[in-house]
């Protein structure tokens, strides 16, 4: 029969009885979707987890896919290889090398874009990002930077958030690519873009950016990736990469989320 001392006896009665209850990143989850279930961010439809839609809204997303023009990336009936340029392309190249957008914006990408920009919901880049990563492989070479179209202080002191700087944060996220956070600011104000006409969208944007001396040597030679939510008449873009290229930037890419198609936009030469 084995004899334990008052010491060993002592020591074996503060031994834990079991391992410490943890509550863990994964319950928390369970708690939380238990009491606020996972719903789709278009029609609040239960889903089964977050950063996702349901079958219908879904099915409501146009993508754009092939055949596009080789610069501004708008759909084309036909495909024609390495002229595969639209009319509009032909007549005024851009001031940009490419651009790409993952969406039609109607259906479901308009509604989530809203919901981005106007609906108080940042954490929608996080899906709308992985659509654009699809889509843009061709626009994000290893080298790139990101830069957010930046809205001027007053709109972002109303927003509250900057749509083009979150969608920038994911696809960095998920790619590994660097974000000039500050490289274009909007210094001038300027009326909403919104019922503007392409001619007087350019007037409008007339002088609203301006680079600092810091940022223009940061992206100097560099490959840009200029981001934004919505790609409609080229406007914003179009007047930032003219800004950047009396920057001395490298080659300069556009990637959106979405873009407006105009029957104007789809004719070939």
């Amino acid at each position: 029969m084995a004899i334990m001392s008052a010491s060993t006896t002592r020591k074996q009665s503060l031994r834990p009885l079991g391992k410490p209850f943890r509550f863990s990143a994964d319950a928390a989850r369970l708690w939380a979707d238990a009491l606020v279930p996972p719903a789709c961010p278009i029609c609040a439809a239960v889903l089964a987890a977050d950063d996702g839609l349901c079958a219908d809204c879904w099915a409501g997303l146009d993508f754009i896919t092939a055949p596009i023009c080789r610069i501004s990336g708008v759909p084309l009936p036909v495909d024609l290889g390495d002229e595969t340029l639209s009319l509009p392309v032909r007549l005024n190249p851009p001031p940009y090398a490419r651009a790409r957008a993952a969406l039609h914006y109607r259906g479901s990408a308009a509604s989530l874009i809203k919901n981005l920009k106007f609906g108080d919901r940042p954490e929608l880049a996080r899906l709308l990002a992985g659509f654009m990563v699809a889509a843009g492989q061709d626009v994000l070479p290893a080298n790139a930077l990101l830069l957010p179209v930046p809205l001027h202080r007053r709109r972002l002191l109303w927003r509250r958030f900057n749509q083009a700087a979150e969608l920038c944060r994911a696809i960095a996220a998920q790619t590994g690519h660097a974000v000039l956070w500050q490289g274009v600011k909007w210094v001038r104000p300027t009326r909403q873009q919104i019922g503007l006409t392409r001619a007087g969208r350019k007037r409008n944007l007339a002088g609203a950016f301006d680079i600092s001396a810091a940022a223009a040597d940061a992206m100097r030679s560099r490959t840009v990736v200029i981001v934004d939510d919505v790609l409609t008449t080229g406007a914003t873009v179009e007047a930032i990469a003219k800004r950047l290229k009396r920057a001395e930037v490298g080659r300069i890419y556009v990637l959106t989320a979405a873009r407006v198609v105009m029957p104007s936009q789809v004719i070939i030469s």
